[in-house]
């Protein structure tokens, strides 16, 4: 596999990501209310353990995206 290969894949892997994450976000300040109501149907909690997990959630999930995705792809075109 090349560089550009790889530059590619790590690039294309932040965008999805990002976009995924952006997606989910949005979503969840836009339906929060609803989307607590479906998932306390399965898992009985209250409102603000809800927004602490789903806050976790999104805070781990920007870091994979950084340390995983942007990183290696910054990386790969610093050596160009």
């Amino acid at each position: 596999m090349d560089l550009n290969t790889l530059r590619s894949f790590f690039m294309a892997c932040t965008v999805l990501n990002a976009t995924l994450l952006i997606l989910s976000s949005l979503v969840l300040m836009t339906a929060g209310d609803w989307i607590y109501r479906l998932h306390e149907r399965w898992f009985p909690m209250s409102r603000q353990t809800f927004i602490t997990v789903i806050y976790a959630f999104l805070g781990l999930y920007k870091l994979i995206i950084i340390a995983f995705n942007l990183v290696p792809w910054i990386a790969l075109e610093l050596l160009r």
